[in-house]
């Protein structure tokens, strides 16, 4: 106690400024992994994908990231435990933005895609492990976790699969694949933005304090959908395509359709990351901020102080102008070559899983939602069209992150408990 009331300013600055690094992290790995397939398909460049998540990621996280967020990550730990000894949890806090944000650098040098989440939440483990045990952790939520390493890949790797099987089917293979584009599109239109509707306001908009029922967020999904599927067919049919062109030239009119398709989903689904996932880097050093204000006492849920989700959103823009083209080549151009209607498919398999994920509660990563429909989309033209070497760097990635983010953050919580007693 005598610590926090001591060295209070000292111990926000230093969470403030790991904090950020944490934040810069999710910018260059997980921003970049979901840019990745905007890049890799040349709808968008590297400077429009930077201008676009600069946009919308730091309006979802300062908009919509959140009035209330939980102290500790998922209820991984109680935080209970620690009401006669705050000073550790602020040790533990601390040490564990530290060893994420670390691990974060790392795999995005190498250009691994890997969670944020699951890097966080193996930083956390670490540090209860030593300061209060193995009953500490609630391990049927680590469970879940490592399920999902195989649940989630195999979910949207299955709906990429079959979207595209679809798309591929029923234009590319029509005789004319234009008109077939014509008659088709609006439809994929309108599940792409009945999906991104239902993550935005189930997701996205969840933290803004707004109380709109299950059946509203259909209502709105739905008319919002059904504008854009006619607007789409307007715009389709007003554009200036000769329907003499051989296939070759059908085909890239057809394919310039889909990118625009997939620019309006990565400006969707950036507002979406950037409110939850901003949570990552802001959710210990909001916990943090509470127990020095309040003397040392835990709450279950802390209040953000006004600077935290700014710095939040901004670390995360600057995360992936600096590094985060080594992420997007992976994802983009390492695992399979993709083209604008293979990455609309696999955008819109991701954002599919992820609503099915939140309905149903199932732990899930953005990041091995992508890569997996990343993958489903290459096995539909067979599996020599996937690079395999690729493949098992980033399986094996995934599996080290957990324990990775956990030793990491026990080596930094020594040191600082070292340094402050």
């Amino acid at each position: 106690m005598d610590i926090i009331s001591n060295y209070g300013f000292l111990l926000i600055l230093i969470a403030a400024v790991f904090g950020f690094f944490m934040a810069w992290g999710i910018g260059a790995n997980d921003v970049a992994n979901a840019m990745g397939t905007s890049v890799g398909t040349r709808s968008l460049t590297i400077k429009q994908a930077i201008i676009i998540a600069m946009i919308f990621e730091f309006a979802g996280a300062y908009l919509a990231g959140g009035e209330v967020t939980a102290t500790i990550k998922d209820g991984i730990i109680d935080s209970a435990a620690y009401a006669g000894q705050p000073d550790i949890l602020v040790f533990g806090m601390i040490a564990s933005l530290l060893a994420s944000g670390t691990w974060l650098l790392v795999a995005s040098y190498y250009g691994w895609p890997v969670s944020t989440t699951h890097t966080i939440i193996g930083a956390i483990i670490g540090f209860a492990l030593v300061s209060l045990g193995s009953d500490a952790v609630q391990w049927g939520k680590v469970g879940g976790i490592v399920g999902s390493w195989v649940v989630t890949p195999a979910i949207s790797g299955l709906l990429a699969y079959f979207i595209f099987i679809s798309v591929q089917r029923l234009i590319f293979n029509a005789d004319k694949p234009l008109a077939a584009a014509k008659k088709y599109v609006p439809a994929y239109i309108f599940m792409t933005v009945m999906v991104i509707c239902l993550v935005t306001l189930n997701k996205g908009l969840k933290h803004l304090g707004l109380d709109v029922s299950e059946a509203e967020s259909t209502t709105v999904s739905v008319l919002v959908s059904l504008l854009a599927a006619v607007l789409c067919g307007f715009y389709i049919k007003r554009k200036q395509y000769d329907s003499e062109d051989d296939r070759a030239m059908q085909f890239t009119n057809v394919e310039k359709v889909f990118g625009i398709l997939m620019i309006v989903t990565a400006c969707a689904m950036a507002f979406a990351h950037g409110s939850n996932d901003v949570a990552n880097a802001i959710g210990p050093l909001s916990a943090v901020v509470g127990i020095v204000q309040s003397s040392g006492e835990i709450a279950a849920k802390s209040s953000i102080a006004w600077w935290i989700l700014p710095l939040g959103g901004i670390g995360i823009v600057i995360g992936l102008a600096s590094m985060g083209h080594k992420v997007m080549a992976t994802v983009g151009t390492g695992i399979t070559h993709l083209t604008p209607s293979r990455g609309f498919a696999a955008q819109l398999a991701t954002a599919a899983t992820v609503v099915v994920a939140s309905g149903t509660g199932l732990p899930i990563s953005t990041t091995q939602t992508l890569v997996g429909a990343v993958m489903g989309v290459g096995l539909a033209r067979g599996i020599a069209a996937l690079n395999l070497n690729v493949l098992r760097n980033i399986v094996v990635s995934w599996v080290v992150t957990l324990p990775a983010g956990a030793i990491l953050s026990i080596i930094f919580f020594y040191i600082i408990k070292w340094a402050f007693n």
